[in-house]
């Protein structure tokens, strides 16, 4: 990609971020929702691999630097209001959530108005980051 004129078109927030979401390229289940700024923006569209913006550690993240699930970059859209972006992916290793599951979005409101954990952890989370998370 030679020019970069494409991110222009993305309306950034206030903080210079842009809603990313990623959805596994095979089932089209929604992994998760992540944050990117120009330059993760940039990054995951040269090196096909998805880079996020941290905003609570304040730096780039490349997905499954820690815990090996990477995710590797087929396709990426940007919404009719250019305003949120949607990464389609391969989740290798099949996690996304640092929970171990595959995706973040594994809670339910039940008819009680509770959330219910409807998704099994895949891999104990100690088991991928250790005692770090």
């Amino acid at each position: 990609m030679s020019s970069e004129s494409w991110l222009d078109e993305i309306k950034w927030n206030s903080d210079g971020l842009v809603a990313a979401i990623a959805q596994d390229h095979k089932t089209g289940k929604i992994l998760m929702q992540a944050w990117m700024n120009r330059e993760s923006m940039l990054l995951t569209a040269q090196e096909q691999q998805a880079v996020y913006w941290s905003r609570s550690r304040g730096k780039l993240w490349r997905k499954g630097e820690s815990s090996g699930h990477q995710q590797k970059l087929k396709e990426l859209r940007l919404d009719c209001d250019g305003d949120s972006v949607l990464l389609v992916v391969e989740q290798l290793g099949g996690i996304a959530c640092h929970t171990g599951r595959e995706s973040c979005f594994y809670r339910k409101l039940d008819s009680q108005g509770e959330w219910q954990s409807t998704d099994a952890v895949i891999k104990d989370p100690g088991a991928i980051y250790g005692n770090s998370q």
